[in-house]
């Protein structure tokens, strides 16, 4: 039987809410299928790749912006969302490339820092593509990509209640950002 496939899915240039809606849609179709096991064949899940329509702040489970930051960037115009994953705030923005992998896990049999690690790994091959060296991934307990000292890919997790099995929580929503912008925080 072959390994269950992930698909790449192009949204183009969307809205945040379109997007979220997009992922919540994948999530419960891949609750919906049995077989959680590596070797069932089936679909594990969906990359979402898109490029934000407008400035975007998600704010993860550990804060970042003041009530007062807040204020201003919507003043500005820029959209700020709460999200349930980890991490502080993060910008999205016309010129950046999202990646919203919405998997199961366990079809895989991947663990969720195994899965992580093998992100930040494209987002380092992705920079030395376009000629952008010394992109590099931190240990653990940090995520994300550097160049340098300035954080140029951010990866936060949200982790689903799954088909439990022992093993916790297998499905997992993700939001990677290859920042396109060398002034992510110029909306400040």
């Amino acid at each position: 039987m072959p390994p269950p496939a992930v698909r790449p899915v192009w949204l183009g240039r969307v809205q945040y809410a379109e997007m979220l809606a997009l992922q919540e849609r994948w999530l419960r179709r891949l609750q919906a299928e049995p077989g959680t096991d590596a070797q069932s064949g089936t679909e594990a899940g969906a990359l979402l790749l898109c490029e934000p329509a407008g400035p975007v702040y998600t704010v993860g489970l550990r804060g970042g912006l003041t009530p007062q930051e807040t204020e201003r960037l919507q003043a500005l115009g820029a959209e700020v969302r709460a999200t349930g994953r980890g991490g502080l705030a993060t910008f999205h923005g016309p010129g950046q490339l999202l990646c919203h992998p919405v998997l199961d896990l366990r079809r895989l049999g991947l663990r969720l820092r195994t899965h992580v690690a093998a992100l930040e790994a494209c987002a380092v091959r992705l920079c030395e593509l376009q000629d952008l060296r010394g992109a590099h991934a931190r240990p653990p307990p940090y995520t994300g990509v550097w160049l340098g000292e300035r954080k140029i890919c951010a990866v936060g997790e949200r982790r689903g209640a799954g088909r439990g099995r022992g093993r916790g929580p297998g499905w997992t929503n993700e939001e990677s950002a290859v920042e396109g912008t060398s002034r992510p925080t110029a909306w400040l």
